[in-house]
């Protein structure tokens, strides 16, 4: 059962979350409504989610801002952005704060449901137009050499990254190169401190901007 917090302002759109998800046919429970960024990180000890979804433009405390703060109290929670902004400073800001995926509320039951089983899975679900905005950026920034970035990191620990700049969650990594998801965990964590960066989806955009994504044949 996967347990989820909805972080929303207004009512009807936290109301109406809560009957999409509770009707859902997917192992989903649904344990708190929250009002802004600070009711959520108040109740997230007594729900205990999983999954948070997560509104930005709130009062007293912005989306960006609660992730920001629930991910440094509560690593092991995964925030699924849900909102109507995809303009780039909420994007870029919200993956900053570590949220593990970003959709807009225009998105529909099914791939909703789907994006909550995937981010807590591991995966990082990005909207597409969303997306196409990340990318965009990756791309007209300066990299660093490949080689530069390539020799921090062990073979093995190039190719759990490869995977994971393709979107594979830990237990597909670990099906892949056949080894334990704790050994992929402990990998990841390692990876992550020699690329200075906190969470899988910006590990995945620096894989994706020096070109250490090999692509399918």
């Amino acid at each position: 059962m996967i347990r989820v917090l909805i972080c929303d302002d207004q009512v009807v759109v936290r109301e109406g979350l809560n009957t999409i998800l509770s009707s859902a046919d997917a192992d989903l429970e649904v344990v708190g409504l929250a009002t802004d960024g600070a009711d959520a990180l108040d109740l997230v000890p007594q729900t205990q989610p999983d999954v948070i979804l997560m509104d930005l433009k709130m009062p007293h405390m912005n989306g960006v801002q609660a992730t920001r703060k629930i991910l440094a109290k509560y690593p092991n929670v995964r925030v699924l952005v849900l909102t109507t902004y995809d303009v780039d400073e909420w994007v870029f800001d919200a993956i900053r704060a570590g949220a593990a995926g970003y959709l807009l509320k225009d998105t529909d039951q099914e791939t909703l449901v789907k994006a909550i089983c995937d981010v807590y899975e591991g995966k990082t679900p990005i909207d597409p137009q969303v997306a196409g905005k990340l990318f965009s950026q990756v791309a007209q920034s300066t990299p660093r050499s490949k080689s530069n970035l390539a020799e921090k990191l062990s073979q093995r620990e190039l190719e759990i990254l490869n995977l994971l700049g393709k979107g594979f969650s830990n237990a597909q990594i670990a099906q892949q190169l056949f080894l334990t998801e704790g050994t992929v965990r402990n990998y990841l964590s390692t990876i992550f401190t020699k690329l200075n960066v906190s969470d899988r989806t910006q590990a995945a955009v620096l894989a994706l901007r020096y070109g250490l994504v090999a692509k399918d044949k």
